[in-house]
């Protein structure tokens, strides 16, 4: 693990989680698994809080653990998946886009508590849902399990390993050994959620609320648990990646040919999304013909202009498509893996990608390839040099290596190029979490007022004050104040945009790394 991708994940988990479970996380991260005890030793923390830390980070996994052959439980910090949690708002945004607004909620909910049963989500979902409606409405628990439901059934939420029941006279493990049927990881169980979502109270009718409760409780009775107690859902971080790298194809698809055969790939990794298991290289083979049914019906084509565009993506240097069959027509396979090359390359300058497509060349030659002045071609060689971008490669024509009797070739190593911007990603994306750190604490009196301006005139719009008196409370903040104020939310809001286009290019060239360690 690099310097870079330990710095961002300390910054990652302080920023969610506190002090404390970063303390014992890094310590996770930089020494691997480890014991209780020499947790404990190493942090200085107390034996309950690490307890406590390692729970949350189990709870949300970033941490596995494993009993050893001595029956000792140790613990190891999951960094890739660490390493994710910068791209908790893109899989938000992306079930908003998909299934709207209790998709989105559902989805933040369980990425906020790691992990909820199916009835805890729903409510809670429905509860925020009903926040935001007009007075007299309130959102139905059906149509949050409906979305709920549709997740499930599209692989985006799945069921948590659960603990396997121990056979009478056993005696228990030192800690459970957690598992799951693949058959049984999207299956939702089948009853009905009923109610509706509950507005938040104020402090005089949560009083009064709780003395009601107190005094319908039944002496020693208890509520009765959910109907899925014990069921707990997770969000399928791989599915998501999976819908991220079919959008970047279907993109490319449609930036190299037309939109209809964007259309078609799409149409083909819709059909499979399911049935394609995470890291397969093609998608299931899909026949013509069923292509052609599952067309959208706005794409009136025949099915003799499908067969050509099927022709034409098949034929294509880029092999996004290959034909495997000619079964029903002829079938069909999208290839996943191999994309990432020309998707890496498009964004490089014209020196790159031209040693990229002519492999290895002399300066002469990129030049004249690319049409470039001798100077500022030297130049540029040398700081791509100097960057690890590009490699110069030695061919002596005799054994004393002579410089006047040796051809010097440019080449690309694509692999250790998608590495070192990796790695600067890495960087990038920390010095931007400390940045915004730095901005929010060098202004966090004037926060902290906003927020406190800001709740009083809550409480005075609920019980109706005049508009003078909220007008005399707006301004408790002077104007430069404000102007500061708005600075702020200016140079935050670019901060987050940069992470998210810096997390973006991280996906895309995690994909390739990951496509190319597949391929040796």
């Amino acid at each position: 693990m690099t310097q870079a991708e330990l710095r961002l994940c300390s910054l990652l988990l302080q920023e969610h989680f506190g002090e404390i479970v970063e303390k014992v996380g890094n310590s996770l991260l930089r020494t691997g698994p480890r014991p209780l005890r020499l947790l404990v030793g190493d942090t200085g923390l107390l034996p309950d809080q690490v307890k406590k830390a390692l729970c949350v980070l189990i709870q949300h996994n970033l941490v596995r653990y494993e009993v050893q052959p001595r029956g000792s439980v140790e613990y190891e910090a999951r960094s890739e998946r660490i390493l994710r949690i910068l791209r908790y708002p893109r899989y938000i945004y992306t079930a908003k886009t998909l299934y709207g607004d209790p998709g989105e909620l559902l989805v933040e909910e369980l990425l906020l508590h790691g992990h909820l049963s199916m009835s805890c989500a729903v409510s809670r979902v429905a509860d925020r849902l009903t926040e935001t409606m007009e007075d007299g409405k309130t959102m139905d628990y059906a149509e949050v399990s409906g979305t709920f439901v549709r997740l499930a059934d599209t692989h985006f939420i799945q069921r948590c390993p659960m603990v396997p029941e121990t056979p009478q006279g056993a005696a228990a493990p030192p800690a459970p050994t957690l598992a799951i049927a693949e058959r049984d990881m999207y299956i939702v169980p089948r009853f009905s959620l009923v109610g509706k979502g509950k507005r938040r109270r104020s402090c005089d009718e949560e009083e009064e609320g709780e003395h009601k409760a107190k005094r319908q409780k039944p002496e020693g009775g208890s509520s009765e648990p959910p109907l899925d107690d014990g069921i707990y859902w997770q969000v399928n971080l791989e599915r998501f990646h999976q819908h991220f790298r079919d959008q970047a194809l279907v993109s490319a698809v449609g930036s190299r040919m037309d939109q209809t055969s964007s259309e078609v790939v799409r149409t083909m990794l819709r059909m499979s999304e399911v049935t394609t298991a995470s890291g397969a290289s093609h998608t299931q083979p899909l026949s013509s013909n069923e292509i052609f049914r599952s067309l959208p019906a706005g794409y009136n084509i025949g099915k003799q202009v499908l067969d050509q565009y099927l022709a034409l993506l098949a034929d294509d240097p880029l092999e996004f498509v290959g034909k495997s069959g000619d079964s029903g027509g002829g079938t069909y396979t999208v290839s996943i893996l191999w994309e990432w090359d020309s998707m890496f390359g498009s964004r490089c300058a014209r020196i790159f990608r031209l040693l990229l497509r002519k492999k290895h060349l002399e300066q002469k030659q990129v030049e004249d390839f690319a049409m470039i002045p001798a100077k500022e071609a030297k130049d540029m060689l040398y700081r791509m040099l100097s960057e690890n971008l590009v490699s110069l490669q030695e061919i002596p024509k005799t054994p004393d290596h002579a410089p006047s009797r040796t051809f010097y070739l440019y080449t690309v190593n694509v692999a250790a190029a998608a590495r070192m911007l990796l790695h600067k990603c890495y960087k990038s994306a920390a010095n931007l979490m400390e940045r915004r750190q730095h901005e929010t604490r060098e202004n966090k009196r004037l926060l902290e007022k906003s927020q406190r301006v800001e709740a009083i005139l809550a409480s005075m719009q609920a019980t109706g004050a005049e508009a003078a008196q909220l007008r005399e409370v707006e301004e408790m903040i002077t104007g430069p104040e404000r102007q500061q104020l708005e600075t702020l939310k200016r140079n935050v809001n670019k901060i987050d945009t940069s992470e998210n286009q810096v997390d973006e290019t991280i996906f895309v060239l995690e994909s390739f790394v990951e496509s190319t360690m597949k391929r040796l």
